[in-house]
């Protein structure tokens, strides 16, 4: 066994060895070897026979597991290797045990867990029983069982004569969901090694539940101009609306309206939903809107939901919309929906009309209702960029407020660019902001070139609205036109647009000779790009 074990994990060291040496190329840091995690999730079930023999079955499960080995607790031999799936049966004397349960993963790394069982060729006694409804999931039962002398139970839970009971190890918890509210008869049955169990029954009365008991997701930030919103406490919300106008729909279908505070957070609650609306203050435009979005939360009895928007000059157009029972369903309806039908426009909605399928039989809660956009995109940076960390002493720096600059006698020469740059202060560092920028200079000093020779990395920030490309390229303007020393110039491999992107070029990527540089030169698409803390380090 022990051969087996030691050469198991040799062969899963030498796969990790492999692996390693295959990215060796790419990135020569073999520490993310240490960062798989060790296994987790780990349970034991535990069945016996009941023929007084003692034969008990152990079958582990976990998360990341390569094997298992069992220690059965009673000074016999552990088990050898168990695969993930498999199951291991010992056979044992009357007496209580502890179960020591190791799971391995690939890298060697372990998680233990104990399980006692106890083996008694005595009945199962003194039986206690807990059957609960659960607090946050509607007609969903919770059994919970212990005895002694007892190692696993089985529960019938009266819905389905056919259905094969749920079981578990005594002291844990089995749940059922039911399809229907109502009485049910559940049986509880409790095995230990004895030949002979012990039983419960109980008639239990299943609720379901019919209300929400968590707040709606909360929407995502968005700037006003990206949202108008009727609805919804994260935004400013349309002045004047009326969330139940008298529309007639109470007395014809005694369908209901109520604000309904869940623990401070305020919902529009609607009963016996038939049709409902809410009308606005004063009519909006939502032509440059993209979707309308609402969460609704209902029991099991609506299926749908219709979200009609209704112009002042044009009439209504509904869509329908399906609905999660028991939980919240956040809708987003695209604009496009509407307009595409019959000519609608929506430059000025100043109702909507909710209709519940079926009708007037369910009720909803709903929140934030808002029309909203796609974020434009942004511009500009509102952010500097990071704080550069390396000590100053490993630093050549060209343009940074972290370091000494060396001496620049030229920034953006007349050498026939579009290139535009002006200087800007985002956040308190001084950025450099080239626009229509193709190519653009930096003169050093020619008569005292950098040396950059001690220096392995060159590094720059960078954040573009519209960039498709961007390279730095370093000269040596000693060297005649040409030769390959005099000049190179590397690329970001991926422009990414929106954020601010901290580049790192290996200098000997470059054919450059950097122990004389002269100029630096970055090359783009023609976009604007921010330029903040470039410089070379070791």
């Amino acid at each position: 066994m022990k051969t087996m074990r030691i050469l198991k994990y040799v062969m899963s060291l030498s796969f990790l060895a492999l692996t390693i040496l295959g990215c060796a190329n790419d990135d020569d840091k073999t520490g993310f070897v240490n960062q798989i995690p060790a296994p987790t999730n780990l349970e034991m079930s535990v069945r016996v026979t009941q023929d007084n023999s003692g034969l008990v079955t152990l079958t582990p499960s976990g998360e990341g597991v390569s094997y298992y080995i069992i220690d059965f607790g009673d000074n016999s031999e552990k088990s050898e290797d168990i695969q993930p799936g498999e199951r291991v049966n010992h056979t044992y004397e009357e007496g209580s045990y502890q179960v020591v349960l190791t799971a391995y993963n690939l890298a060697g790394k372990t998680t233990e867990i104990t399980q006692p069982i106890e083996v008694s060729f005595q009945a199962p006694q003194n039986l206690e029983v807990v059957i609960e409804n659960d607090v946050a999931l509607s007609k969903t039962v919770n059994v919970t069982a212990s005895a002694d002398f007892a190692m696993f139970y089985e529960v019938s839970f009266g819905e389905d004569a056919s259905a094969e009971p749920l079981s578990a190890n005594i002291g844990e918890t089995i749940s059922f969901t039911y399809q229907d509210a109502g009485v049910y008869t559940i049986s509880v049955e409790v095995f230990g090694a004895a030949i002979e169990t012990t039983t419960y029954t109980e008639d239990f009365e299943v609720v379901a539940i019919l209300q929400p008991l968590e707040s709606a997701p909360t929407p995502p930030g968005r700037d006003e101009n990206d949202v108008i919103s009727i609805f919804s406490a994260a935004y400013a919300n349309e002045p004047g609306a009326n969330y139940f106008p008298d529309w007639g729909q109470g007395g014809c279908c005694g369908s209901g309206w109520a604000m309904f505070d869940l623990a401070g957070d305020e919902m529009l609650q609607y009963t016996n939903l038939s049709y409902q609306g809410n009308e606005f203050g004063a009519a909006v435009d939502v032509s440059d809107m993209e979707y309308i979005h609402l969460d609704v939360w209902t029991a099991d009895v609506l299926q749908t939901i219709e979200v009609s928007l209704i112009s002042a000059s044009n009439g209504e157009r509904p869509v329908v919309a399906a609905l999660n029972p028991n939980a919240w369903t956040s809708i987003d309806i695209p604009i496009s929906d509407y307009t595409s039908q019959s000519g609608f426009t929506v430059a000025d909605i100043f109702q909507l009309k909710y209709v519940g399928t079926p009708s007037g039989e369910g009720t909803v809660f709903i929140d934030n209702i808002y029309f909203y956009r796609g974020a434009s995109a942004p511009t500009s940076p509102t952010e500097a960029a990071p704080d550069p960390t390396h000590p100053e002493a490993n630093v050549v720096s060209i343009y940074s407020d972290s370091y000494t600059n060396v001496t620049v006698n030229e920034w953006n020469p007349g050498w026939g660019q579009t290139t535009i740059l002006t200087s800007e202060i985002i956040d308190g560092n001084n950025t450099l902001l080239y626009e229509a920028l193709n190519y653009t200079g930096i003169v050093t000093d020619y008569d005292n070139p950098t040396d950059l020779s001690a220096m392995t990395f060159a590094h720059f920030d960078y954040w573009s609205p519209d960039a498709t490309s961007l390279g730095l390229k370093l000269v040596n303007t000693s060297y005649a036109d040409n030769d390959p020393l005099k000049e190179d110039i590397e690329f970001v491999a991926t422009v990414t647009n929106g954020e601010w992107v901290s580049v790192e070029i290996a200098l000997s990527d470059y054919t450059t000779d950097v122990s004389g540089v002269t100029q630096l030169l970055f090359e783009s698409s023609g976009g604007t790009v921010y330029i903040d803390n470039l410089y070379f380090h070791n």
